[in-house]
């Protein structure tokens, strides 16, 4: 029995020194790990911090602020200069540095434009700079909004850039006054290209190949087409054009009406009734004023009391005339396409204040804009037709119902880039 005892008290202790040992190896197996865990962490992960930059900034002084020694701001400034030209820095693209988790600068990274990075990395005696892609994914996406007051404000509140309001103005911009003619309750609806980011910020917009804006009763519709000979333009449905000769609007988002066309109105500074021959549309000295149509400039200058005046010639007899410019960005003899500024809302002239007074004829007669139905372009010819409505089938449901772009991503124009 005492024989037993020994023999059971020796296994209990050799079995709780073998417990010992492999507590003992497990403790620094963690101590090892945790080890080589901390050296990971200093050496790989990074911390970066953002910053835009500011109008007028050179790259040495954006660096600087970041906590950049004069020295490192310096070196990493001529080594990016080798690879890239810091005279095209441009106020608000993305400076990113990122330093590890004791504080030592690892990289310096310049976004350039949406798809490339200048790369600055430090390493013995100064540093090296490299420009690379950015990875991104184009996919097929619908973005859908309501307007409660301005279009801008609707497409920021569904998410999207600004960007994508004044692309979807002028698309609609020949039919639509984004100023007068929106409604509270109007919808908006886009099919289209979107750029994005690994990690999922947008990273820019492509192709809108559908549109539609209004209410439920009439909407307006838009349809990108590419005929056979490689020409681009929006269309309806039914095939015509929405690419109208003239734009609805001197002013890219329009501007309230305070004169219309008259033929007797009381003159504000002469104190008499005269002919007023075009519309007065009220807004803020520097409003950028564009052509609502091509043609060519046939005077840009001073002009009595029209103050600083372009009138430019049109087809089919049609002229056009922009008073009261602050500033004008035209010559005589310019040809100009449509949707140009030409120059700048003022005052010049006899004008009570900053406003335009905008001017239309057609073979030396004054006509009253705001009646004047716009002349159409070409429809989808008959040989073109059977690829339209190709087109018009693909994208008319999508943009109808959002949910089915799914099923219809494996046929559009989407890719990867590296």
């Amino acid at each position: 029995m005492l024989v037993c005892e020994c023999f059971a008290g020796t296994g209990l202790l050799g079995f709780v020194f073998q417990r010992r040992l492999a507590t003992a190896d497990e403790y620094d197996r963690q101590v090892k790990l945790a080890q080589e865990e901390g050296k990971r962490i200093r050496e790989q992960v990074i911390l970066p911090r953002n910053e835009k930059v500011s109008s007028g900034q050179n790259f040495k002084t954006a660096l600087q602020k970041f906590g950049l020694s004069a020295e490192e701001a310096a070196g990493a400034s001529a080594a990016a200069q080798r690879t890239f030209n810091l005279r095209q820095l441009r106020a608000g693209n993305t400076i990113t540095v990122g330093r590890s988790v004791e504080g030592a600068l690892r990289e310096v990274d310049y976004k350039i434009d949406p798809d490339r990075m200048l790369k600055i990395v430090p390493e013995e005696g100064g540093f090296t700079a490299r420009i690379s892609e950015i990875p991104s994914k184009t996919e097929v996406v619908a973005v859908t909004g309501r307007v409660d007051d301005s279009l801008f404000n609707a497409v920021e509140e569904a998410g999207e850039s600004a960007e994508l309001a004044l692309r979807l103005a002028q698309i609609f911009g020949y039919d639509l006054d984004f100023y007068t003619d929106p409604r509270q309750g109007d919808t908006f609806r886009m099919v289209l290209e979107k750029k994005k980011y690994t990690n999922g910020e947008t990273a820019g917009y492509g192709r809108i190949s559908a549109g539609g804006y209004g209410q439920t009763r009439y909407e307006y519709r838009a349809l990108l087409f590419h005929d056979p000979a490689g020409r681009t333009g929006y269309y309806a449905a039914d095939g015509k054009s929405l690419q109208k000769a003239f734009l609805r609007s001197p002013l890219k988002f329009g501007a309230p009406v305070t004169s219309h066309f008259s033929r007797s109105r009381f003159h504000p500074i002469l104190k008499i009734y005269r002919p007023h021959m075009g519309t007065d549309y009220g807004a803020p000295v520097g409003t950028p004023v564009q052509t609502i149509g091509s043609g060519r400039v046939m005077f840009a200058g001073r002009k009595g009391g029209e103050g600083n005046m372009v009138q430019i010639a049109h087809f089919n007899g049609y002229e056009t005339m922009y008073l009261h410019l602050s500033r004008m960005f035209v010559h005589s003899g310019d040809r100009v396409e449509i949707g140009k500024t030409i120059g700048l809302v003022g005052s010049t002239g006899l004008a009570t204040g900053p406003h335009l007074d905008f001017r239309i004829l057609q073979r030396g007669q004054y006509k009253n804009f705001e009646r004047l139905g716009l002349p159409p372009s070409d429809p989808v010819s008959r040989k073109n037709w059977p690829d339209f409505a190709a087109a018009r089938e693909k994208w008319l449901p999508l943009l109808k119902n959002p949910e089915l772009r799914q099923a219809n991503a494996a046929d559009s124009s989407a890719n990867t880039t590296h």
